[in-house]
């Protein structure tokens, strides 16, 4: 699990989106981030997650929030997911793993009593100066947004 904390520095980062277009954490220097690291795209849990945060997109920029999702993806069944589910934010590539593990996510992970490694989900909220702001480890996906918005 990840290490990180509040009122830590978020780690930088720069990866490829769904459209190959290189994102970088200083993209979001003066803007309130919401960085959330799922498994795998078109699974049901990430659909979950995915779909809540787009139903309350709209509370989430009155309240000056940007988003952005990371997996292990690759470029083509991330804009898939984006497709087929509407989103009206980026998904991070990240199929080398350095977003992932830099965030501390990447890990043992335990299902149906079979141990493997794998993305733990979690979700970064950074402020406007690049801090850490708050880490939501107990992802609830039909709800993740009010766990962030506290709607």
């Amino acid at each position: 699990m990840t290490t990180l904390n509040i009122g830590d520095k978020a780690p930088y980062f720069e990866a490829k989106d769904e459209q190959g277009n290189t994102i970088k954490l200083s993209d979001y220097n003066g803007k309130k981030l919401v960085l959330f690291f799922y498994p795998k795209a078109n699974t049901p849990g990430c659909k979950n997650e995915v779909c809540n945060l787009r139903d309350n997109y709209h509370y989430f920029l009155q309240k000056g929030y940007e988003l952005l999702g990371v997996s292990a993806d690759n470029e083509k069944r991330q804009q898939n997911f984006i497709d087929k589910n509407n989103l009206p934010f980026h998904l991070l590539t990240d199929e080398e793993k350095e977003v992932i593990k830099a965030y501390g996510v990447w890990g043992i992970k335990k299902f149906m009593g079979r141990e493997y490694e794998g993305i733990h989900r979690t979700t970064f909220i950074i402020n406007e100066n690049g801090f850490i702001e708050n880490v939501i480890t107990k992802v609830k996906t039909k709800s993740h947004s009010e766990q962030i918005l506290d709607l």
